[in-house]
């Protein structure tokens, strides 16, 4: 076996992928740290405007990472495919031009995003008390969005050849120094929020470039001839085709997150309060789920272009029982001890009765959420990403219909909140399963 690559279409399909998973878990939620952390410099330290003009650029700054990301999955899901399949002249002209389509979409966003940065703001209402200030925020991390590009970009490249572990380490390395240049940049320069822009886009940049030298220095896909660096627009092409329905899926689950979060602003604001607090341990629940799901893409991926179907198929089956195991423990605890869960986010008695109220709810259907995980990632690796388009939009109906539904024509209160999510997780997990059933008789067939 070749150092910093791991061939996953051999061996027990268990332990293999839950070794993968582990590395990419331990920086989703050291990164789920980190920016509670960088939140925390900026509230207390720039005060709650600051911290509210930060705030107020999420939903677009989201929006414009969300094409890169889309983009650097599709190029990890074509790069594990050829991998899987042995074909390292396809693996290397992937990994080229993948690299041309991300650094041109990073290059113009960077450019839409600093010149309109202003006129976005306004028309998502930004209060005027602090839309300079935010407008300045936008510029700069928008600025560095080529960084951010860049190193999802090497990340998912090498978790695609089975490198989890190198991401994890300048994930790490760029969290330590993000959050080092935020105290330098926000204290003892007085830099403020432009500061603190700056500090990401700098460890962002950082990392990005240390793990591209790292690749070129230790991987030996990254021994590039003169072929492998022309420009292939039929890779191109498949690079767009994969990774943009991804794109416009996360879109999608934005928007109707933030509908959702409309319906909940709608209870007044011990319901909001306890909504974030709630939405803070989801984003934690997620993690293991979410860190699964991305290993079975890249397991599939590999499997699938080797053609062994097979083994796909019993590693869907074993990780649908890690998922099960996973969720009953969480349900338990979250049955038993969800006020105490609450209280860790707020003081207040009554938003901590809501919310725990509302985990009661969603633990019963963390099962569903981390079946939909495992499920998206199985069917992105063999690269059936359209149905990526019909899952979110599968998403936006039922958080948009669901809580109009229950809010407003049944009325059942603030409540319907979290039973909209409930509901949405059912019938987006339903929705995947059919698909994998779909295209097990079809694309896995063979």
């Amino acid at each position: 076996m070749k150092a910093y690559e791991k061939n996953l279409t051999v061996g027990s399909e268990l332990p293999a992928i839950v070794m993968f998973t582990l590395p990419m878990l331990a920086g989703n939620l050291f990164q789920q740290l980190y920016n509670v952390v960088d939140s925390v410099i900026v509230g207390k330290y720039l005060g709650s405007d600051a911290l509210a003009a930060v705030g107020s650029t999420g939903s677009i700054t989201y929006l414009f990472y969300t094409l890169c990301l889309g983009l650097g999955t599709g190029a990890g899901i074509l790069t594990a495919q050829h991998y899987g399949a042995g074909d390292d002249d396809r693996v290397k002209k992937t990994i080229v031009n993948s690299a041309y389509v991300i650094g041109g979409f990073a290059v113009a966003i960077s450019m839409i995003s600093v010149l309109a940065a202003k006129w976005l703001l306004t028309l998502l209402n930004t209060p005027a008390s602090i839309l300079d200030e935010a407008a300045g925020y936008m510029r700069i991390s928008c600025a560095g969005t080529i960084a951010v590009a860049a190193y999802n970009w090497i990340a998912f490249i090498l978790r695609s050849l089975g490198d989890s572990r190198t991401p994890l380490i300048f994930l790490v390395v760029s969290s330590v120094l993000n959050v080092a240049l935020d105290l330098l940049f926000v204290i003892p320069l007085g830099m403020g929020i432009n500061g603190a822009a700056l500090a990401t886009v700098l460890s962002q940049g950082v990392s990005a470039v240390a793990s591209i030298i790292f690749a070129f220095a230790k991987n030996r896909f990254f021994r590039f001839s003169a072929e492998h660096t022309r420009l292939d627009r039929a890779i191109c092409g498949k690079c767009v085709k994969t990774g943009v329905p991804i794109a416009l899926q996360n879109a999608m689950i934005s928007v109707s997150m933030i509908s959702l979060q409309k319906t909940a602003n709608g209870f007044g604001k011990n319901v909001m309060a306890a909504y974030t607090a709630s939405m803070r341990v989801e984003q934690l629940i997620q993690q293991p789920y979410a860190s699964l799901g991305s290993a079975m893409a890249t397991f599939t991926g590999q499997n699938y272009g080797a053609g062994k179907n097979e083994r796909i198929y019993r590693c869907y089956r074993r990780c649908t029982l890690l998922v099960l195991g996973f969720s009953l423990v969480m349900t338990a605890l979250f049955l038993i001890f969800s006020e105490g869960i609450a209280g860790f986010f707020v003081s207040r008695r009554a938003v901590i009765e809501i919310a725990a109220k509302g985990l009661r709810i969603n633990c019963l259907f963390y099962f569903f959420l981390g079946m939909i995980h495992l499920t998206r990632g199985l069917l992105n690796g063999i690269g059936d990403v359209n149905f990526a388009l019909i899952n979110g939009l599968c998403e936006v109906a039922g958080r948009i219909g669901f809580s109009l539904l229950l809010a407003k024509v049944l009325q059942i209160g603030c409540i319907s909140v979290w039973a909209t999510t409930a509901l949405t997780w059912l019938i987006t997990m339903l929705l995947c399963v059919a698909r994998y059933f779909t295209s097990r008789s079809s694309r896995l067939s063979a």
